[in-house]
């Protein structure tokens, strides 16, 4: 038998017999030269698994031959946990950008994709991320000037979800080598089989089912929307744990399917006890910042993570 379509988007179609096919936007390659501020190159931190990353600097690593320690961005691309990478053209120049608005080092992760990896997958890779960097500051010459007491996880869309799961990893694990000191979610991807009012509309139908089914793709065998990596309700989280959970901004654009989940994510943590600030993009749909990095939108979404970034 012809294996049958069990998922499908724009960029991915998922098929009964396991095979995956994705269809990729444009991608940037890394570049040594010093571009629009920034470069960057492409390392590789696990290569048995695979797992990759792009590296940014700025111009500010590049300007005196001593700089002064830079924070560093750990982020983590969004795609439903399916699709993305940290080589599609619009990460690719948004990353750049942060990394000189901000003066910081970004490390962007290319975890490994579900529905071949499920979940907890994706958490796993991306807090081998942060071992790697500790382990690279004294051999990788990029990293020297890393300030590895000043690490902020970033992540849009499910990469906010993954940001969010790689915190509570690092507060668990007392070897952690660096300090999270931030996290900053853009348009977070959390969910639960209980439906938001958006989501009942009926001009929500189509976008339901893409999330249903990328949600579907992900999951462990046997969970479903109710999984702990989904709903933030099902988090078995301590409450010395939640004490010791990194401050967080939260970005949520006016127009995005997934707003009420970002906005209940910020209360949610806020009723934990955690210290978080809500930001609203306004006039703008998911990841925006990502189709349109240049844009004055997305400038003014870096400056906001480069105050955030710069007030620790």
């Amino acid at each position: 038998m012809e294996p049958t379509v069990i998922g499908s988007s724009e960029f991915v179609k998922a098929y009964s017999d396991g095979s995956v096919e994705r269809f990729i936007p444009e991608t940037a390659p890394a570049s040594l030269v010093l571009y629009d501020g920034f470069k960057c190159k492409d390392v590789t931190i696990d290569p048995l698994k695979p797992i990759t990353a792009r590296l940014f600097i700025p111009i500010a690593a590049t300007a005196t031959a001593k700089p002064p320690p830079l924070p560093i961005v750990v982020y983590f691309h969004g795609g439903g946990f399916c699709i993305g990478s940290t080589t599609w053209l619009g990460y690719h120049h948004f990353l750049g950008g942060l990394s000189d608005a901000s003066e910081s080092i970004v490390l962007s992760v290319d975890y490994r994709l579900a529905p071949e990896n499920k979940l907890p997958v994706a958490y796993e890779d991306s807090y081998a991320s942060l071992i790697w960097l500790s382990q690279q500051t004294l051999s990788e010459p990029w990293l020297q000037n890393g300030d590895l007491s000043r690490v902020f996880l970033s992540g849009d869309s499910a990469g906010g979800n993954i940001a969010h799961h790689v915190a509570i990893r690092a507060i668990r694990d007392p070897q952690c080598p660096v300090r999270v000191c931030g996290i900053v979610p853009i348009h977070p991807y959390f969910g639960s089989e209980k439906r938001t009012e958006l989501e009942t509309k009926a001009e929500s139908v189509d976008e339901v089912k893409s999330n249903d089914m990328f949600w579907s793709l992900s999951v462990p065998e046997g969970s479903n929307r109710d999984y702990n990596g989904c709903n933030l309700e099902k988090m078995l989280v301590l409450k010395s744990e939640w004490n010791r959970f990194p401050d967080v901004l939260v970005f949520v654009a006016e127009f995005d399917f997934l707003k009420e989940r970002g906005v209940e994510y910020a209360e949610f943590l806020k009723k934990k006890g955690v210290n978080v600030k809500l930001f609203e993009t306004k006039d703008e749909k998911h990841v925006f910042h990502v189709f349109r990095p240049d844009s004055e939108e997305t400038k003014s979404l870096q400056n906001q993570m480069n105050e955030f970034i710069h007030s620790f």
